[in-house]
């Protein structure tokens, strides 16, 4: 079933959405939880807290790209729950990927932080825009996605310490443009 179609069955409040949702968007929304968190059971409880969101979501929200919209949840969903296991330890995938961006993203600033933080995200979507394709596709899939450097390396033939360099000449390049754009890092 196509998007379009799945997204009328959420406005016609026909329950068979969540399941053609669950059919053809659970393993990559599992994928992106499951890469956060690091937990079976915790990022299968974040998938199925995904899919109760998009039906509470969908009317009144009409996502444009319904694998967008549902991966902005299920993330969302995960770092929060990581936020909260963090406190007892649990996993420490994600502090490895955070400890990565550390050196070339900006820290939290006060009273105008909303305002930058709109204006950053406007700098690292102009920055992104002009990587190749490769390139933008590694750094989603690292930061966004949370795969780890093994697994991209894997999937791009490359050995771990390659893709690792790689990663860390396109954190540099990040880091770059934001100082140059008048980000204090």
């Amino acid at each position: 079933m196509d998007d379009s179609a799945i997204i009328a069955l959420y406005w016609s409040r026909d329950e068979s959405a969540i399941a053609e949702t669950q059919r053809k968007y659970g393993p990559y929304c599992r994928a992106i939880a499951m890469n956060i968190l690091g937990s079976r059971e915790d990022a299968e409880e974040c998938v199925s807290d995904t899919f109760h969101s998009a039906w509470n979501a969908i009317p009144p929200q009409r996502p444009g790209s319904l694998p967008g919209f549902l991966g902005r949840i299920v993330r969302n969903l995960s770092i929060s729950r990581w936020r909260r296991e963090r406190a007892q330890k649990r996993y420490a995938g994600l502090d490895v990927m955070l400890s990565e961006l550390e050196e070339c993203l900006p820290g939290p600033g006060g009273v105008e932080e909303a305002v930058e933080g709109r204006e950053l995200t406007g700098c690292i979507e102009g920055w992104l825009d002009g990587l190749g394709r490769e390139d933008r596709a590694v750094f989603l899939r690292r930061y966004w996605y949370g795969e780890e450097v093994r697994a991209l390396a894997k999937a791009w033939g490359v050995g771990a310490n390659q893709m690792a360099k790689r990663l860390q000449r396109l954190r540099k390049d990040l880091k770059r443009e934001l100082e140059q754009e008048g980000y204090a890092l």
